[in-house]
């Protein structure tokens, strides 16, 4: 499965951005998926993801992000809202057709600065 991001860019806080992850395979046949960030000089964490359990988020986005997916153009989304300095990090969509995540995209730089 081949995951291509987009949507990234610079971004004042307060603002908004809506990142895309779309797959060359239908989504809803994969385990999970989700969408993780690295900061500079910190570890890659998870963000957001959807299994068939639902949806799960990191406390520090709860209530600011919302992943989708839309199912016939096999497209995942993350809406960030009321984005923070902190938000700022390169976003990875990630996808699983097994217990470890398998696929993963190339990243979409964030920055989130006045």
């Amino acid at each position: 499965v081949q995951l291509v991001e987009s949507g990234g860019g610079l971004v004042q806080p307060g603002g908004s951005l809506r990142l895309s992850c779309a797959a060359s395979a239908s989504i809803f046949s994969l385990n999970a998926m989700g969408w993780y960030r690295q900061a500079p000089g910190k570890q890659r964490e998870l963000v957001a993801t959807v299994s068939r359990g639902g949806l799960d988020y990191a406390e520090s986005v709860k209530g600011r992000f919302t992943l989708s997916r839309d199912r016939p153009t096999n497209t995942m989304y993350l809406q960030m809202n009321n984005l923070k300095p902190e938000d700022t990090a390169v976003y990875y969509c990630a996808a699983r057709s097994s217990p470890v995540w398998n696929y993963w995209g190339q990243g979409t730089q964030v920055t989130v600065s006045s």
